[in-house]
């Protein structure tokens, strides 16, 4: 049985399918299944934001298949971890908990590099490409540490 992991921001087009997309390259697919979810519902059936795209493919990454999709308490039943890139949409993800159980599920994507420390991954949409390959080279190097952990 494979391992399902989320990763989860705002809008599902920035940070979360950044991530998942790492974490994708760095796991092997017969053992890992990886996705993402966003908090919020606007950008539900969509690509990622063309900078996140971008950011990946220059980086070996085709994040292309992938499309937006809103967290639901459901969730809690189909996914092993729930990593979150901010503790404003680990709230949210948090409030949605039905049980102790699905709480644990949850923590921030930054914590594997500083642990209890409520590190944000800074939401890139309003910035340049460089606040997105900012989030990038941050995302790899904890998700680098995170892979290495589920191995």
């Amino acid at each position: 049985m494979k391992t399902r992991i989320l990763m989860v921001c705002l809008g599902n087009i920035c940070r979360s399918p950044l991530a998942e997309g790492l974490l994708k390259s760095k796991l092997d697919p017969n053992k890992f299944e990886v996705d993402s979810a966003g908090t919020g519902s606007w950008h539900i059936g969509s690509l990622p934001d063309s900078r996140s795209i971008s950011v990946a493919q220059k980086n070996g990454i085709d994040i292309t298949d992938q499309r937006g999709m809103q967290f639901k308490p459901a969730f809690f039943d189909v996914y092993d971890h729930i990593f979150v890139m901010d503790t404003y949409n680990y709230e949210d993800v948090i409030n949605l908990a039905r049980t102790e159980a699905d709480k644990e599920k949850v923590s921030l994507i930054l914590d594997e590099l500083f642990p209890g420390e409520k590190v944000d991954v800074p939401d890139p949409y309003n910035d340049s490409l460089r606040g997105f390959d900012n989030v990038f080279e941050m995302l790899d190097e904890a998700i680098t540490k995170l892979a290495e952990r589920l191995k």
